[in-house]
């Protein structure tokens, strides 16, 4: 799994050809087509004013994420390995009549010591636990957070790869690809503002 993740960033980084779809309220997003994938990645781009600690908190805070990302219907901590390191469970709901999406995530979380930038990463375990009925477990995803700190606050490059399993047309999908993304990193924004404390195993500028 690791591996896989170092060849999905190296690629990342390889590669230019993202192309910039939206941008809104200082949220850039943009995507971009994988030859191995018919769905979209996604990558967002946007600054928050938030400590760098605050945010990794609330990233790392399980329950609350329906409070925040797009469409989630629950989100439930399956294991605590460290304070850095976890295992979780979401459904996302969506319209009838396409059934809702599970996944499960295993997050880790790394702060250079020298830069202070964050990453997390999150790949999903499709068989950490076995699929429940009438939902359609995410067949493969690998979802990444970069946080740099800078003046003020945080520079967040966020990119994701997915699919979403099942019998999805791809074309659908990626018609609406930015919506969700856009009303996440707006809906964190308001989130951050609330007061909280900060992750005490990442050091802020």
């Amino acid at each position: 799994m690791l591996k896989t993740t170092a060849l999905f960033l190296l690629t990342l980084c390889i590669q230019s050809d993202w192309t910039l779809q939206e941008q809104q309220s200082g949220i850039s997003i943009y995507t971009r087509t994988f030859p191995d994938s018919k769905f979209k990645a996604i990558r967002v781009k946007c600054r928050v004013n938030a400590p760098l600690s605050r945010l990794v908190a609330v990233i790392l805070d399980i329950g609350t994420a329906p409070q925040w990302v797009y469409a989630t219907k629950s989100a439930t901590l399956l294991k605590q390995v460290s304070s850095s390191e976890l295992y979780y469970h979401s459904v996302i709901g969506l319209p009838w009549p396409i059934s809702d999406r599970d996944f499960i995530s295993h997050l880790t979380v790394t702060q250079d010591p020298q830069t202070l930038v964050v990453t997390v990463n999150g790949p999903t375990i499709p068989t950490y636990l076995p699929p429940r009925p009438g939902v359609v477990r995410v067949a493969s995803g690998e979802g990444t957070w970069v946080l740099t700190p800078v003046a003020g606050g945080v520079a967040i490059d966020y990119t994701l790869k997915t699919d979403p399993g099942g019998s999805l047309p791809a074309w659908l999908v990626n018609l609406f690809v930015t919506k969700g993304p856009l009303q996440t990193f707006e809906a964190l924004k308001r989130q951050l503002q609330h007061t909280q404390p900060g992750a005490d195993f990442i050091k802020d500028r």
